[in-house]
């Protein structure tokens, strides 16, 4: 004993023991053994569950999804912290994932269903009348409604043939054939196909797959690569290639640039 502090051996590793006094007991270590795996698991069983019912923006969110993502989270940390049933939060998350997809089934399959749950659009503005009902309905005030319009670059309403609120809480906007922006065939235009382009390189490494899915091999690849005086493949941060034989190449760049355009 050195300071009262005595050193004994245990099976694979050596233990430290303070006096009895404060001397922590085995159960303290069990239980903080069982909060960093109930912790890990709750977040392991969110991250499915939320793979599941499906990937969404909060932006993208009705309101029925919105209330389902904050019960499924708030349940997973109830789950992390409980040491004695931690099977109960994790039914009660299976639970409302069942729900949440059976739901989503419902709505694919019933127009009734689907305005039920998620609302239906609401025409706030059309052809120059402004419908204050309709505004009642959105729960939108005026001062809200002409703020949305300005946010998305329309400050005179009369420029406006329709304004429409969607069930995800957004404003469509749809203005007057004289108003909206011009397109190729307003002006006889008939502008170059656009293709996909693929990832060829990342990170210095070779993706041949997708190199063979538009058509290509290494052998164009190097030769592109030579064509563009662009360094050897593990020099290359990104390179980006289509059908049509298009290749845009970025070296890797080790130093920042030392002016921020953006401070």
């Amino acid at each position: 004993m050195i300071f009262g502090i005595r050193f004994f051996r245990m099976p694979f590793f050596i233990k430290c023991t303070l006096p009895a006094t404060i001397r922590p007991k085995r159960g303290a270590y069990l239980d903080f053994l069982k909060l960093v795996l109930t912790s890990l698991g709750s977040l392991l069983a969110l991250f499915i569950l939320t793979k599941l019912t499906g990937n969404k923006q909060m932006t993208e969110l009705n309101m029925f999804d919105y209330i389902i993502s904050i019960s499924i989270g708030s349940i997973a940390a109830e789950m992390a912290t409980e040491l004695e049933a931690f099977w109960q939060p994790l039914v009660a998350m299976i639970l409302y994932a069942l729900v949440s997809l059976l739901f989503s089934r419902l709505t694919q399959k019933s127009i009734r269903v689907r305005r039920w749950v998620f609302g239906k659009s609401i025409v706030l503005l059309q052809n120059g009348k402004l419908y204050r009902e309709n505004l009642n309905k959105a729960h939108l005030d005026l001062s809200e409604f002409l703020m949305q319009c300005r946010t998305n670059g329309y400050f005179d309403l009369s420029k406006l043939k329709a304004v429409i609120f969607e069930p995800s809480g957004k404003l469509s906007f749809l203005p007057y054939d004289a108003d909206r922006p011009a397109t190729p065939s307003d002006l006889a235009i008939v502008p170059q196909a656009e293709e996909l382009m693929v990832n060829v390189i990342m990170d210095g490494k070779l993706l041949s797959r997708n190199l063979s899915a538009i058509g290509k091999d290494e052998n164009w690849l190097q030769n592109q690569l030579k064509v563009q005086g662009a360094p050897p493949i593990d020099q290359i941060f990104l390179a980006i290639a289509g059908q049509s034989g298009a290749l845009n190449v970025y070296s890797k760049l080790e130093v920042a640039p030392k002016n921020d355009l953006f401070e």
